[in-house]
């Protein structure tokens, strides 16, 4: 059975030409002359290694599998299950090559449907011999697995492939001349983050004829005015954390952005708030890019908006349109399904039919500084917009300074879910009371010692100011040097006396008793998070229970330690929208797809006893959902002792009708030993990702009649925890 690895988050597709590769390519010994190197994080340690990824594959030899860990947590299989983009694309490319001496580029090939679109397309003009079509697809593993498509499908000899960046080939070298259609799909959901502009430059510098035909033709940006609390919660901590008044200041008058979300456009699904937002403006368009020439690196431009609502603006939500033929008659959008249902003309300019729900383009939001700008309805608003090569950043004209130069060493950058978490009352006072039950323990004890295990700034705060006795030594794995400047800082606001506050800034494995003074720990404490690997599966923060049982030579015999322990809990889940996104793929517009099931790790159609990799996901942003069982322990992780392997299993009894996809799974983190404080992170805390293993098979279930066994395992060594899933 397939293990649900702890390596990877959901990543989008790897950058193509013009922002470099993930992999590193060297020249090896002559057994190995072409390899190149896939970076893995072990979750247990925060140790990253290199994976060897061999180029070399013979074409007469059975192909060998990718590992699943390196695509089947990419967006490829998402994107590939989106028949309206497929759709779009194979009209457009239908429509746009026409001559049959059309000498056509891909670039970003993926698993080669473009360019096998292409090159049929070219056949049917009577093209063959004469036009030709060349991909480039610089990641190596879909390299390797576009070739197999490529096989699959008898188009080996139709498409000439490259394991080159775009920036890579050279015409009169790799291409015999230059291409006058050029065919890409390099865009992410704020439309410029994969590189477009400078892999669009380059192409048409080096590699294209003047005035090309391209698919796509243009791409639009749109944007939009929101209310919304929930948005308002995800940027701005000093007044959010004011509400809790707890005497804690992560961000301290005179420094209310020294922790903030970093100015940028921020990908989420912005369906699942539509009931919580109110729109202040219609859609404004934004940026127009044209494909079929040279794109700018920079350029603004001033934005009037009329306010449709009293409010106050929070956020700018906005999407792009793509036109993908010459004509206009193509169109795909990632507008918010609420734009469907708006009265405002136009609409085919900014949203197009409703589709399928995916995840590999979402919206994006920018957040508007501070607690937002007061609108008044029919005021009209000044906006200013402007791009670089990567991004696109907006500046209102009230209370949103541009941000200018880069941030200070005391400041940190952290992913919205946690700017909220910090902020939320409840979770605050959580910790707080455990932390207060923890050091009360200590009063009696001369000079306590206490290690923050994690990045949390939080409870090196919390601690230092509940016994100003304590001797604190923060870890900081992630932050580092960062996190000791932060709290040097805010120490005065929060009336801390650095004198009882170390910052070491390495892992577990490195603290000796020379760091401690010689002195045992008392408490050992985290919350926990660990800076820089949140977008992975739940589970991976059972690094703190790697880290105590490295520590534990150093801790006393008494030493409490927060939390005590994890509880692995799950729910059966009706989730189609998220299933549709990620089952086998069989046809693709014509294109036998179904050698990279395995690889890209989809789910239906599968071997007995085989299931799809565990995945991690914001539940409540994964479409429809719904709960079909109540919530089920499986497994404790008992962090008084030291890691070890864990097994659970339990039967499960279904509570609704309806079908079951998978199951949603997290860890509860119990912080007492009385178990009285537990923070859930399951699907109704939006903070957290979830893993979600889907089945082999959906089922049909039914409270009177359907029962399941579910069992999983954790590999202490590998941090890797597997399920299997039976009908009882």
């Amino acid at each position: 059975m397939p293990s649900c690895s702890l390596l990877f988050g959901v990543a989008p597709r790897p950058p193509p030409a013009a922002l470099g590769l993930l992999l590193r390519r060297r020249s090896m010994a002559s057994s190995a002359p072409n390899c190149a190197f896939q970076l893995r994080l072990n979750p247990l340690t925060g140790d990253s290694e290199w994976l060897v990824v061999d180029e070399a594959e013979g074409e007469g030899e059975a192909p060998h599998p990718t590992p699943k860990q390196l695509l089947a947590t990419t967006s490829y299989l998402d994107m590939l299950n989106d028949a309206a983009r497929n759709r779009a694309y194979r009209r457009a490319i239908d429509a746009t090559i026409t001559d049959p001496a059309s000498r056509v580029l891909d670039i970003g090939a993926g698993t080669g449907l473009l360019s096998m679109m292409s090159a049929r397309a070219l056949s049917t003009v009577g093209g063959e011999g004469t036009g030709n079509v060349s991909a480039c697809e610089s990641y190596l593993p879909m390299g390797k697995l576009m070739r197999r498509v490529l096989r699959a499908n008898g188009m080996e000899n139709k498409v000439k492939l490259f394991h080159k960046r775009s920036d890579e080939l050279k015409v009169g070298v790799e291409l015999d001349s230059p291409a006058d259609v050029l065919v890409s799909e390099i865009l992410d959901s704020e439309l410029l983050g994969e590189g477009l502009i400078p892999t669009l430059q380059h192409a048409h510098d080096m590699l294209l004829v003047k005035n090309p035909k391209t698919v796509p033709y243009r791409a639009t940006t749109y944007g939009q005015l929101v209310e919304s609390t929930f948005l308002w919660k995800m940027h701005d901590l000093h007044n959010h954390e004011s509400n809790a008044a707890d005497g804690v200041w992560l961000t301290p008058d005179g420094m209310e952005s020294i922790v903030s979300v970093k100015p940028q456009q921020h990908a989420m699904q912005c369906d699942a708030l539509a009931d919580e937002i109110q729109l202040l403006s219609e859609p404004f368009k934004v940026f127009e890019f044209d494909f079929w020439k040279r794109p700018d690196s920079h350029r603004e431009t001033k934005i009037k908006i009329k306010a449709t609502a009293d409010g106050r603006a929070h956020a700018i939500i906005s999407w792009w349109v793509l036109q993908l033929d010459s004509a206009g008659s193509v169109l795909y959008s990632t507008a918010p399904r609420w734009m469907t249902r708006s009265n405002s003309e136009d609409l085919s300019h900014c949203a197009n039919d409703i589709k399928d729900w995916c995840d590999h383009w979402k919206q994006c939001v920018w957040f508007i500084k501070g607690r937002g700008a007061p609108v008044m309805k029919d005021q009209t608003l000044s906006l200013t917009a402007s791009h670089n090569q990567t991004s696109i950043s907006y500046q209102m004209n009230i209370n949103d300074e541009r941000c200018s130069g880069s941030p200070k060493g005391d400041h940190l950058t952290l992913l919205p879910e946690r700017i909220a978490l910090y902020g939320d009352k409840d979770w605050r006072s959580a910790l707080i009371s455990a932390m207060r039950s923890a050091v009360s323990r200590l009063t009696t004890r001369s000079s306590p010692t206490c290690i923050v295990a994690d990045d949390s700034v939080l409870l090196a705060l919390l601690v230092s100011s509940l016994l100003p006795s304590l001797e604190v030594i923060a870890m900081f794995p992630g932050l580092r040097g960062k996190g000791g400047n932060y709290i040097q800082a805010i120490a005065d606001a929060n009336n801390l006396a650095m004198d009882h506050i170390e910052v070491i800034g390495r892992r577990a494995s490195s603290i000796t008793m020379d760091d401690l003074k010689h002195k045992k720990v008392d408490l050992l404490v985290g919350e926990p998070f660990y800076y820089g690997s949140e977008g992975m599966l739940p589970w991976q923060n059972l690094r703190f229970w790697n880290e105590r049982t490295l520590l534990a030579p150093l801790l006393s015999e008494d030493a409490f330690i927060m939390p005590c322990k994890g509880i692995l809990r799950f729910c059966a889940m009706s989730l189609p929208d998220l299933w549709r996104s990620r089952c086998s793929l069989k046809d693709v517009e014509g294109f036998d797809h179904s050698v990279v099931n395995d690889t890209l790790g989809a789910c239906g159609d599968l071997l007995e006893g085989q299931q799809g990799p565990c995945l991690p996901y914001y539940v409540w942003q994964c479409g429809y959902t719904k709960k079909l069982s109540k919530v089920y322990s499986l497994m404790d992780f008992d962090f008084s002792k030291p890691i070890h392997s864990c097994f659970g299993g339990t039967k499960i009894e279904f509570a609704c009708d309806g079908v079951c996809h998978g199951f949603a799974v997290w860890i509860d983190w119990v912080l007492d030993e009385k178990n009285s404080i537990v923070i859930a992170t399951g699907p109704e805390s939006r903070y957290w990702k979830q893993g979600v293993q889907l089945l082999s098979k959906p089922v049909e279930v039914n409270p009177s009649s359907s029962v399941m066994h579910v069992e999983a395992y954790l590999d202490p060594h590998t941090g890797e925890l597997t399920f299997k899933s039976t009908p009882s």
